[in-house]
């Protein structure tokens, strides 16, 4: 109940704090614990206030009128009603310094205040506190204030903390077991590490089981993963066998008895040999010299005197075995989450390879061009949303500009490359791939003179940070779905440029039929020139993509060149379908691989390309291979 005559004349605030007024003023953590209780239970509307005074050390003691008071700078408050009453004169108080312990204390208390506070801030960080410290007194405070509770983010980690608390400390088994029963459906890890301690184990040994054990097995010595050496030393920690000496100590004890070059009567140049050591510390044993070593017929004679056994720490099986099935329950559900987080990590990859294989899908899929510095139009691209940023602050501004402009930037220096130099070498795969390389280094020692070797940041729009948390298993950062979605853009641009567009159509017929073509009034070198600045503009936007999430550096091309022919190659040369299918496979693969060995990236890498070996075998033209005239080409 609540008092409403608390104010300056009458103070029943001062009434609970002076009768335990010598408590409070020792202030010792071992016997403030009844004048907190008092305060916290007294149902007084200052309680609270005078709580938090006491642990922010601004409680202060007169002796003058047995009382307590808040002072703050030269003033002196009343606790109750907060007026201020006189002016500080420090001889005339002594000032109460609670120390960490008792701080302590009071902060718990405080918390099934704050648990009803009509400061949102205060509900939560109580909640905070019982989750990092839980006690089974918070049990009934916090049931009782989920009824008050208006805000349905704090409600539910409310209930799901109340669930948890039921499941440690709840009175009776029916009530715990029915809160394991409401939680099995939870894929929090909070819930889980609630539901772990109850199927806690331990090793014991005696004469009998005790009636009503909560076992899990009977442990045979020798068997079962149970050596024998760990039922003997269990033996001799409850003293209940005698010590097997150490290495160290015989060693020791031979050390100590040698005599004329021997130990008992083996001679010292002989101790490397063990079996020697031991029969020489057998003679010291005998003559009372060394401590007894008991025989393996001792050791296997000992331990079978006793029974030895696995037993829950929980003791109501019950419970622990509700605790079983609700765990086997959550680790379903978990691992097939896991499998869906795994997808969603190999379609974000899918989506980032297909970004930088896209381009090259043009030039090498449709042109028929190995552009080994595709890699490092990538860069390009990364780099130019980099610079845009240094010029442009607003992170999502500079973003929109670094698309266009580094899609005009690669396309410029892919339409300067083809004109000086693959113009020249078409039909030569080998002296086009060698060329390219040679550009590849270039650009990248370039890159590295023009920014240096550090890694450069292209940062993301605040609203790409963070993640969409599906639930305590499953989540996707939002740059990865913007990538994804972008992705998706780009493949129906590509697809209608391609197919619906002249430009594709220019392209398709050179492809096909260069000759042809030209009769036809189509320029050949015009439309090799537009579709190799095309492919190259769309790896500068995969660049700045890629930048996002990716370290931008000279060499960040490498990362993603090979990956990139791996996708055109599976899917299929000369198809964007095709490009699409084989990013999503390398993707997938890729995530399958490092799922079974996660430690190893590089492993990863090496079965993706020995299967595109193995695949191109059984399938030379893809997954989704040309029809007609261009297939047969």
């Amino acid at each position: 109940m609540m008092c409403s005559g608390e104010g300056l004349l009458a103070s029943p605030i001062n009434e609970v704090l002076g009768a335990h007024r010598d408590t409070i003023l020792k202030s010792s953590r071992k016997s403030i614990g009844p004048a907190i209780t008092a305060l916290a239970e007294s149902g007084l509307r200052s309680a609270e206030v005078t709580l938090e005074i006491w642990r922010d050390k601004d409680m202060w003691y007169r002796a003058s009128d047995d009382k307590f008071y808040r002072v703050e700078g030269d003033d002196v408050f009343d606790l109750a009603s907060g007026q201020r009453i006189a002016t500080f004169v420090k001889d005339e108080y002594k000032q109460i310094k609670p120390n960490s312990g008792v701080r302590a204390i009071i902060s718990s208390a405080l918390v099934g205040f704050h648990l009803n506070s009509t400061d949102r801030d205060k509900r939560l960080a109580a909640i905070k506190s019982i989750q990092r410290n839980p006690k089974p007194e918070y049990l009934l405070t916090l049931k009782a204030s989920i009824a008050e509770e208006s805000d349905a983010y704090l409600l539910d980690i409310k209930s799901q903390l109340l669930q948890i608390l039921t499941i440690q400390y709840g009175t009776t088994p029916q009530n715990r077991i029915a809160a394991i029963e409401a939680v099995s459906r939870s894929l929090s890890l909070d819930i889980r590490a609630a539901l772990n301690p109850i199927l806690a184990t331990e090793l014991r040994l005696g004469d009998a089981i005790p009636e009503g054990a909560n076992l899990v097995r009977i442990l045979t010595p020798g068997t079962d993963g149970f050596p024998v050496k760990t039922a003997y030393d269990m033996l001799v920690k409850q003293k209940l066998a005698t010590p097997i000496p150490t290495k160290a100590e015989v060693l020791t004890a031979l050390e100590d008895n040698i005599d004329a070059a021997r130990v008992g009567d083996v001679p010292v140049a002989q101790l490397f040999d063990p079996e020697k050591r031991l029969e020489a510390y057998e003679v010291l044993q005998k003559q009372g010299l060394a401590p007894k070593r008991p025989s393996e017929a001792e050791v296997l004679s000992a331990v079978n005197s006793y029974i030895f056994y696995e037993q829950y720490l929980e003791e109501n099986a019950a419970v622990t075995e509700a605790a079983k099935k609700a765990l086997r329950s959550i680790e379903t559900k978990v691992n097939l989450f896991r499998t869906v987080d795994l997808g969603l990590d190999a379609l974000s990859l899918a989506s980032i390879y297909f970004l930088a294989a896209i381009g090259l899908a043009i030039t090498f899929g449709v042109m028929g061009v190995i552009n080994m510095a595709h890699g490092e139009f990538i860069m390009m691209g990364a780099y130019t949303g980099y610079v845009i940023q240094q010029i442009i602050p607003d992170h999502t501004i500079s973003i929109i500009v670094a698309v266009p402009v580094a899609f005009v930037v690669t396309f410029g220096a892919g339409v300067a490359m083809e004109r000086l130099v693959i113009r020249w070498l078409y039909n030569r795969p080998l002296e086009t791939l060698l060329a390219t390389f040679g550009i590849s280094i270039a650009l990248q020692q370039i890159a590295k003179n023009i920014f240096g070797t550090q890694a450069r940041p292209l940062t993301s729009p605040e609203w790409l940070g963070g993640s969409w948390v599906i639930n305590d298993v499953v989540s996707i950062s939002y740059i990865r779905i913007a990538i994804f979605a972008m992705a998706l853009l780009f493949f129906a641009v590509f697809l209608f440029i391609i197919k619906r567009s002249r430009l594709g159509l220019e392209t398709r017929a050179v492809t096909q039929n260069p000759a042809m073509a030209s009769a036809m009034g189509i320029n050949p070198d015009r439309v090799n020139m537009l579709t190799f600045g095309l492919g190259s503009g769309v790896a500068g936007i995969a660049g700045v993509a890629i930048g996002l999430f990716a370290k931008v550096t000279s060499e960040m091309g490498n990362d993603y060149i090979v990956q990139s022919f791996m996708s055109v190659v599976v899917g299929g040369v000369g198809n964007i379908w095709g490009a699409l299918a084989g990013a999503t496979l390398v993707g997938f693969m890729q995530k399958g691989i490092e799922w079974f060995n996660p430690s190893n990236t590089l492993a990863a890498q090496t079965y993706m390309i020995l299967f595109v070996i193995i695949f191109i075998q059984f399938r030379p033209r893809g997954i989704i291979a040309l029809k007609g005239r261009a297939a047969g080409d």
